[in-house]
């Protein structure tokens, strides 16, 4: 039996195997990328906050990055976390953070290897702070699409005066691409 070509609904591409099989359903590039952002997030060593970022330009990764302590130094992790010892908030005092942010990290490894991220997206598990945005409107970022929010009103208001566009990112029932399932 044939089975009917793909339909289009609300960005995501409904895929009909065959009439015994049910419909696959994908996940559209917003819902794929901030997936890519949240398991990058999970090699995070940061003992308050686990955040991860995806750098893409025309639906290609370019770079991927997350919080932790620079390459070869020791993770909080293993040594404890200062930040917590000193009982600051989050969003103050970024500079007693033995870390570096997953968008800090996110550009610099594109750095590394020679690539622009010049006009590309940005997917991140967390509203970037105000160190990063800074990097990203330098590094020529032009659209963030953020998951989660973060104390830096700064950050906010610097990325929009460089026009640097923000994207909440809507999570609609993720789990239901994961098993296969149609969403309503």
């Amino acid at each position: 039996m044939k089975s009917k070509p793909a339909t289009f609904r609300k960005g995501r591409t409904e895929i009909k195997r065959s009439s015994t099989s049910p419909a696959k359903v994908r996940p559209s590039w917003d819902e794929y990328f901030m997936h890519i952002a949240e398991l990058a997030a999970t090699r995070s060593t940061c003992l308050r906050r686990q955040v991860g970022a995806v750098i893409v330009k025309d639906k290609k990764i370019l770079a991927t990055g997350y919080n932790g302590a620079p390459s070869g130094l020791k993770h909080c992790l293993d040594i404890g976390c200062l930040r917590e010892k000193l009982k600051i908030p989050s969003g103050e005092r970024h500079e007693l953070c033995r870390a570096t942010h997953a968008e800090q990290n996110a550009i610099v490894q594109a750095a590394l290897f020679g690539v622009s991220i010049k006009d590309s997206t940005m997917y991140s598990t967390t509203q970037p702070c105000i160190l990063c945005s800074k990097l990203i409107i330098n590094a020529g970022i032009k659209k963030i699409v953020i998951k989660d929010s973060y104390p830096d009103p700064m950050s906010k208001q610097m990325l929009k005066e460089a026009n640097v566009k923000i994207q909440i990112y809507k999570a609609k029932t993720c789990q239901n691409w994961r098993k296969g399932k149609k969403r309503r």
